[in-house]
This record gives structure tokens, C-alpha cells and sequence, in this order.
């Protein structure tokens, strides 16, 4: 992966999309697309005063966990602890939520708009320790640039919360 121009064509994706959850949505398509090990690419968008993560885009295969509370599976740990989790093979933990029975290994980043926790960028890969230091500071960086692009709340973008999409 060569992540300076891949963070600026999510860049230019996201300069491109408007309102703000079509760029978002156009960085899924696009890392989706140009990393091979992404399977599932998506966004949880944070409603902190419910302590809950709603889906927001996404590109892969549909998901049943369209809201998340804080704390369970991959997701919620990460949004609890606002750290980056990296789980290089999902069957052995015990609290992951099976998306799917061809996942394998997960990275979850969160994402921070002016020190507050907005958003988390998730990402599934059909192989085993498919993630690596490179990932994790590619997805950080990302956050950051993503991170004006989340919606404040849930349902700002287009009437429609992203769980609705």
C-alpha cells in the first residue's frame, strides 16, 4: 500500500463528496476497492450522551449491527477506551460481534474532531493478521482527515440517519 497517495486520493474523494456522507461513503468505495485485504470498510458515527455507535457508509457485504453500545464487541471497546484496536484473529476473542464467517482479523480507529471522539473508521479482512503498523498509521492519518467530513450527529447530512442509508 502506498499510503501518501492513498491519503490523497481519499482527499480528493473527499473534497468531491458533498454532502459530507458522500465523501465518507466515497473513501469506503475507494479503499475497498485499492486494498485488497479490506473486505469491509465503514464508519460507526459516536452518539455520546447514548453511549452508542450508529453505521454510517459503509462499502461490503450488509451488516446486522447497525447500532453498537459502547463497550460491546471490537467497536464499542474501542469507542469506550478511544483507542485504536487491532484484533488479528477475531475467533479468539470473546467479546467480537461475527459479522460474517469469512472475517478474520479487524482494525478499528477512532476518529476526533476538536479533542471530542466523533466517529470510528472499521475495517474487516477475510485474512488472518491482515493488519499491520502501516495499516495503523495509514487509518490514523485518515481519521484526521476524515474527520471534518463525519456528520455532528446522526441524521444532519440528508434527513436520514446513516442507519437508514
Amino acid at each position: 500500500m502506498k499510503r501518501a497517495s492513498l491519503i490523497e486520493r481519499c482527499r480528493a474523494e473527499l473534497e468531491r463528496g458533498a454532502p459530507r456522507h458522500v465523501g465518507l461513503q466515497l473513501v469506503c468505495t475507494l479503499l475497498h476497492g485499492e486494498v485488497p485485504r479490506y473486505d469491509w470498510v465503514g464508519f460507526y458515527i459516536a452518539i455520546p450522551e447514548e453511549q452508542l455507535l450508529v453505521l454510517g457508509p459503509y462499502e461490503g457485504a450488509p451488516t446486522d449491527h447497525l447500532r453498537i453500545p459502547y463497550g460491546r464487541g471490537i467497536c464499542g471497546q474501542a469507542a469506550e477506551r478511544l483507542e485504536t484496536f487491532v484484533v488479528g484473529d477475531v475467533g479468539a476473542q470473546d467479546n467480537y460481534l461475527a459479522c460474517s464467517i469469512h472475517v478474520k482479523s479487524e482494525i478499528v480507529v477512532p476518529v476526533f474532531r476538536d479533542g471530542a471522539f466523533v466517529a470510528e473508521i472499521d475495517i474487516d479482512s477475510h485474512t488472518p493478521h491482515a493488519f499491520s503498523a502501516e495499516d495503523t498509521a495509514f487509518l490514523t492519518e485518515l481519521a484526521t482527515l476524515c474527520s471534518p467530513f463525519v456528520p455532528a450527529i446522526p441524521g444532519d447530512n440528508d434527513g436520514h440517519s446513516p442507519a437508514e442509508r
